[in-house]
């Protein structure tokens, strides 16, 4: 096989383009194999196998920067750096990372896992190249899906301001995780229309010679007139008016030709933009049918007829919001290219006059909202935990500032698995709760988010309800249809000794720990913590008169957290009651399974229980 005979990028050159062909095959091979097993991000990288081979083969590694955009593409790049034989651990603790980590190659030039970032990092680079004295290439490859993303445009502003030399080259595969959204897709839409206009001329023109006589003038004359529409319809300004030279659109699958366009760009010196047009989920039938659904897989995946593609309490908290829309016109739904991940998808079915999808951009997401609810709307904002810190001075200088009821759905909250760090949703609660004014919220199961829903619609303030990707029900007996009251805790447990205030999905595992420590003749009690902000004070001040020991349990960093902020509490008010915190530590928390990194955080059962007996111990 000619993939395990790929050490480095320099043993690409020792190849023929019939065989970089083969090898393509291989690594779709490899990768389709890999990834259903493991899971991760399939399509994406099956559309990218030609673009990275081309790139590896031409650019001088590890020399030459490359800088991948968000980097859940970067899987073949792994594949021909030296990490075959780490490829079928990837994504699983102490393997390879889903994305790309300057701690585990050199060949990672930078560690990435939002959008948007590739451009600027990579213009950073080459600044610091051309300071130092360097003469390396820089390339960044970007999807066309993080072109919604402002900081690129802002990155490709000051590249071609400055006249920096640099590469950017455009995967265009007209998807992101969804279907791409706004102006700038039209745009590149028209850009590939061209482009496979381009492929029939070429198809038509070869027919014409073949009629003799009559064809050879006939194709000169339709050249003609086609040359004149394409300047006059299609022809592209739009990055080069940025300051970037413009080569595209090429077919991002013909190694062939990305070679010597890669070629041409490098040897330009100056800001140069590659169009490049793939197919996301090329060389897998189903991929290449349902891009969405294949964008992420999980572990063991095998495809039903009926999936799910949203996730179980963003799919809960839409279908709570569609409800609530039937009776009132002024809710709405936005999210910033996830509507599939969110469950916007079912508010959109119902509702699309009332659902927007502005692309990855977070922070015109959150000001967009503050706009529509400063003219008399209900904005309701689903995004993923992780996303949501790219906003923060929107919520603080357009949303709180004016109180505005904007109500953030904030999904994929807590330790979120093998996408590891970059995504860990674990610091919401502690950048929210400063934010004046803003109700922070967190249910224990389906059924108090839907509670919350409704208690959102009452409230004419900001608010944010946080919870994770799967959706968990505790059942009738821990349920309650009455009415939630702003800041109320909900006692659920009575205990003399110990009493755990747990947040959203960390009281199904306080529950557990006050069973084990009852069998150890501890009287533990478990509160409901809901509402992180405002908390609830009566029930605070009873309990530190009350109890030997206060814990507070969350899934959220222990800096700034809810337990920082019953910690203030006491402290303010002049409560000495011993108090231990549990939650994530001051680090990061990289990938691997959410019960691996539950443990690592001492947030398992068994060290929750452990932790409280020592500290009683110790009293």
């Amino acid at each position: 096989m000619l993939l395990e005979k790929i050490h480095s990028p320099e043993d690409l050159t020792a190849l023929s383009v019939g065989q970089l062909e083969d090898l393509a095959k291989e690594i779709r091979k490899k990768l389709i194999d890999t990834v259903l097993r493991q899971g991760g991000h399939l399509a994406s990288n099956l559309g990218v196998v030609e673009l990275t081979i081309a790139l590896e083969y031409v650019f001088h590694r590890p020399e030459d920067r490359l800088v991948f955009d968000v980097g859940h593409q970067s899987y073949v790049h792994k594949l021909l750096t030296g990490r075959l034989e780490e490829f079928d651990r990837l994504r699983q603790r102490g393997g390879l990372s889903g994305f790309t980590r300057s701690a585990e190659s050199e060949y990672d030039a930078f560690s990435a896992g939002h959008a948007g970032t590739a451009i600027s990092a990579a213009l950073g680079m080459a600044r610091a190249r051309d300071l130092m004295g360097g003469d390396h290439s820089v390339v960044a490859v970007v999807g066309d899906g993080a072109m919604t993303c402002g900081m690129c445009y802002e990155a490709l502003n000051d590249a071609g301001h400055t006249e920096t030399p640099m590469i950017v080259v455009l995967n265009d595969n007209n998807m992101s995780i969804s279907a791409n959204v706004g102006a700038l897709s039209g745009h590149l839409t028209a850009l590939r229309q061209s482009f496979t206009y381009g492929k029939a001329k070429k198809a038509i023109k070869s027919g014409l010679y073949r009629i003799p006589g009559v064809g050879k003038p006939l194709a000169r004359g339709i050249e003609r007139i086609r040359d004149s529409v394409k300047r006059l319809l299609v022809e592209d300004r739009f990055f080069e008016s940025l300051g970037f030279q413009y080569l595209g659109p090429i077919d991002g699958h013909d190694i062939r030709r990305l070679i010597k366009v890669l070629n041409k760009a490098r040897a330009a010196g100056r800001p140069v933009l590659i169009h490049a047009v793939t197919q996301k989920g090329r060389g897998y039938e189903q991929a290449e049918q349902r891009p969405d659904v294949y964008h992420g897989v999980p572990p063991g995946y095998v495809e039903r007829e009926d999936i799910e593609i949203s996730a179980a309490n963003g799919r809960v908290a839409m279908e709570e919001l569609v409800a609530m829309a039937e009776s009132d016109i002024r809710v709405t739904a936005l999210t910033a290219a996830m509507p599939l991940g969110t469950g916007c998808n079912v508010f959109s079915a119902q509702y699309p006059e009332r659902c927007y999808d502005v692309g990855i951009a977070e922070e015109h997401l959150v000001t967009t909202a503050a706009g529509m609810a400063a003219a008399g709307l209900k904005p309701y904002v689903a995004v993923y935990s992780t996303f949501l810190q790219r906003a923060y001075d929107q919520l603080m200088h357009d949303v709180c500032l004016e109180g505005l009821p904007v109500t953030l759905l904030i999904d994929r909250s807590g330790l979120v698995g093998q996408d590891g760090a970059t995504h860990q949703g674990v610091y919401d609660l502690s950048f929210l709760r400063q934010m004046p004014g803003m109700v922070v919220a967190s249910p224990r199961d389906v059924r108090d988010l839907k509670r919350l829903m409704r208690l959102s619609m009452k409230l004419d303030c900001p608010m944010a309800i946080r919870y994770p990707k799967s959706g968990e029900d505790m059942g009738a007996r821990l349920s309650s249809t009455q009415e939630l009251r702003l800041g109320e805790w909900e006692e659920l447990l009575g205990g003399e000794d110990i009493l755990i205030l747990a947040v959203g999905r960390m009281v199904r595992t306080a529950l557990r720990v006050s069973i084990d420590l009852l069998g150890l003749n501890l009287s533990c009690g478990v509160t409901d913590a809901r509402f992180i902000k405002p908390m609830d004070e009566k029930q605070l001040e009873r309990a530190a008169r009350t109890h030997k020991l206060l814990v507070t349990l969350e899934d959220n960093a222990l800096a700034g957290g809810f337990g920082s902020g019953v910690a203030e509490w006491l402290a303010d008010h002049g409560y000495t009651t011993p108090l231990l915190r549990l939650g994530v530590p001051d680090r990061f928390i990289e990938y691997g399974m959410i019960s691996e990194q539950t443990a690592e955080c001492g947030l398992d059962a068994e060290s929750i229980r452990k932790a409280i007996l020592d500290r009683m111990t110790n009293l």
